[in-house]
């Protein structure tokens, strides 16, 4: 997951699917996992983390098709992450600033970082706490 840039967030939405891809970073405490990623404080992302918390997620990478001399006997290597949890919208400014500071971490490799005051009352941080996950390799 360190090395992985996008995460892929399922909503529930009346009826609908909803599949958002994202740049995340993540917090590992003591096995309990926890997801940032931030986005506008409008639109159909924030709505449902509002009224439908409970999602699902997948995280993917190092495809590698494997290639065979009958159709059947092709295959892949993959890894993979895939789970369930509940969202939360971040009000405290020092967890949004830890939310952020995760996330850059993860995106840009450095971990600390400054952000204006009126920047971060604008932006919406988004916390997904991990209820089940499940991790595969090939």
């Amino acid at each position: 997951m360190q090395k992985k840039k996008i995460i892929r967030i399922a909503f529930y939405d009346d009826g609908d699917i909803y599949i958002v891809p994202l740049n995340y970073g993540y917090i590992n405490n003591n096995g309990k996992y926890s997801f940032y990623f931030h986005g506008a404080k409008a639109g159909r992302k924030y709505e449902l983390a509002k009224n439908t918390p409970t999602v699902g997620f997948e995280i993917d990478g190092n495809y590698e098709l494997l290639e065979a001399d009958i159709a059947c006997n092709f295959s892949a290597k993959f890894q993979s992450v895939i789970g369930t949890g509940i969202l939360s919208l971040v009000e405290d400014k020092n967890e949004k600033i830890k939310g952020l500071n995760t996330l850059m971490k993860q995106t840009a490799a450095r971990p600390e970082w400054s952000y204006d005051e009126a920047k971060l009352n604008c932006v919406a941080v988004f916390k997904l706490d991990v209820e089940k996950m499940s991790c595969k390799a090939k």
